[in-house]
């Protein structure tokens, strides 16, 4: 019976042809080319520009704004966005992490393709595919805030962090590079949990965890940069053999994945930092 279940999870994970025989074709794959990713960015920030001057404007004179959407139905249409994508996150660390073992001849191909002998195909780029897409369906994030009542929750991390992101994943499928399957699957699982506190809270729920996603965060770029170290020992020094895939690609992803630190480090700061002092001073003053 579990060989049965392995062995199907196996087979719609690693070995069913679509995900088997895929390959990134520039210009010809869906979304594979700048003509896809820039219009796409423009519209994401053409539509978060337009909600959220509108949304700003409407709260100045609140008898302008009819209320459309109840807020009970956003709920909803939250909770089942953020339900999709724990089960989309989950599905595609399980994949890419099955599709990893699978494929890699040893274990340094985990962390470094080799250089000019590692084209974009097969599971593991068909999953890289996949998260490249879902960072589309993620831009619904930003959208579920802006139509709700917390519209001081958009933040420049947040639409940084998602415009960003897509093209860094865009740049992994075109440099074949190295590193994708422990970001890749470190990135998911991160997203599992953070997707299952939005839904909770979409319900209603309270988990008081909160702290716990934000540290995850922060830790996937810890984590992201200690196993750089492993690769870039393999792409400059004696273990070399020919340098590693897709290193300007990393250098882009480094670059951002900075970035991201020092901003999650400083959100990290105001929001539980000031927490405690104010319960500090509560405390005081009682």
């Amino acid at each position: 019976m579990e060989e049965g279940v392995v062995a199907n999870v196996r087979y719609w994970l690693v070995e069913h042809p679509t995900v088997r025989t895929f390959e990134w074709r520039p210009g010809r794959t869906w979304g594979a080319s700048p003509l896809f990713l820039v219009p796409t960015l423009f519209a994401y920030l053409s539509m978060t520009s337009l909600l959220y001057f509108t949304k700003k404007s409407t709260a100045r004179n609140p008898s302008t704004s009819p209320n459309t959407s109840p807020p009970s139905v956003l709920r909803i249409i939250s909770a089942v966005h953020s339900l999709l994508l724990v089960l989309l996150s989950l599905t595609m660390a399980l994949g890419c992490a099955l599709s990893t073992l699978t494929q890699a001849p040893d274990i340094r191909w985990i962390f470094c393709f080799p250089a000019n002998h590692t084209p974009p195909r097969g599971p593991v780029f068909f999953w890289a595919y996949i998260f490249y897409l879902s960072k589309i369906l993620e831009f619904g994030d930003t959208a579920l805030i802006l139509l709700s009542n917390s519209i001081r929750r958009l933040t420049f991390l947040h639409v940084y962090h998602h415009s960003v992101v897509l093209v860094m994943c865009y740049v992994w499928l075109e440099t074949s590079q190295s590193l994708v399957p422990v970001a890749l699957v470190t990135n998911a699982a991160v997203h599992v949990v953070m997707y299952w506190y939005y839904a909770v809270c979409a319900l209603g729920g309270r988990p008081r965890w909160k702290r716990a996603v934000t540290d995850l965060q922060i830790g996937q770029f810890v984590i992201s940069f200690g196993v750089s170290v492993g690769m870039l020992w393999m792409h400059f020094g004696s273990g070399g053999g020919g340098g590693c895939s897709g290193f300007w690609g990393w250098v882009f992803n480094a670059v951002f994945n900075g970035s991201l630190l020092v901003l999650f480090n400083d959100f990290h700061k105001r929001s539980y930092n000031e927490s405690r002092r104010r319960g500090v001073k509560g405390k005081k003053d009682e």
